[in-house]
């Protein structure tokens, strides 16, 4: 996460409106146009563009998955509802019973949809979209409600990668994600080592401050093992409280710098 998110904004928009006339669009020409334009802006995003691919990848396929149940339930619901209209002008119970089955099964696939569209693959975390859904205003501006962030930024997860394997550091990622759910608050991944804690406006600073600490705690002493070699693993924190209006990116880059001076603090300790 990078201070230049208000510039990514504007790429992001100019690119929204390149792509606009297009019948097809696929993540590689998304991905081609982006970079076009964030050159124009003489700014490098190797880095966002790795992590946005990835995320574009993702939200990609659970639109077609989607648009795919979206269709099939809209038949098997004029179905139900042409059952039901008949079952009631010829009073049949045994009909109206299927139909209320029919619906309830219907229910339960539409919230089994929901769940996956709004999940991380790999740790079980929320994704970005569920975040915008549930905090955000329909255009990604403003938070909806009050509340509280914390941004949890892996340290050293690069080395981990290195010294014991892409396997390994995805394991690491569920085994944080995992414990930071005993918070009991909502964990977003953001990015790639990046989670981000979403507390409602009913949990206190200093509750927040709380839990996150013992939790950091418990994960900073736990030794962790890849093979016949053991290692620890610690995060750094941000905490940002927000309020209903507030803008997202600002208080973002808020527990963003908060985070990163956590993590300036911590080198300089050891």
């Amino acid at each position: 996460m990078k201070n230049n998110d208000q510039l990514l904004k504007v790429i992001s928009r100019e690119t929204l409106e390149s792509i606009d006339s297009m019948q097809i669009v696929t993540p590689s020409i998304y991905t081609k146009i982006f970079n076009e334009k964030a050159k124009s802006h003489s700014i490098n995003i190797d880095e966002e563009l790795q992590i946005s691919q990835e995320i574009l990848d993702i939200e990609c396929k659970d639109l077609i998955q989607m648009r795919e149940y979206n269709h099939k339930n809209a038949i098997q619901l004029s179905s139900s509802t042409s059952k039901a209209i008949d079952a009631i002008k010829e009073k049949d119970e045994k009909t109206l019973g299927e139909v209320l089955d029919e619906t309830k099964k219907l229910k339960r696939e539409i919230e089994n949809l929901r769940e996956e569209v709004y999940k991380d693959e790999l740790t079980g975390a929320h994704n970005r979209k569920w975040l915008r859904d549930n905090y955000l205003n329909d255009d990604n501006d403003y938070f909806t409600s009050n509340g509280t962030i914390v941004i949890i930024d892996i340290n050293s997860f690069k080395l981990i990668n290195d010294e014991h394997g892409h396997a390994v550091g995805d394991k690491v990622l569920i085994f944080i994600s995992n414990n930071l759910k005993k918070t009991k608050s909502e964990i977003v991944r953001y990015g790639g080592d990046e989670f981000i804690m979403v507390f409602n406006e009913y949990v206190t600073l200093e509750d927040v401050v709380s839990r996150v600490d013992k939790i950091n705690e418990y994960i900073t002493n736990k030794k962790l093992k890849a093979k016949d070699r053991e290692f620890k693993v610690s995060f750094s924190i941000g905490i940002s409280q927000f309020h209903k209006n507030d803008i997202f990116l600002d208080i973002l880059e808020e527990a963003d710098n908060k985070m990163y001076e956590n993590k300036k603090k911590m080198k300089r300790l050891k």
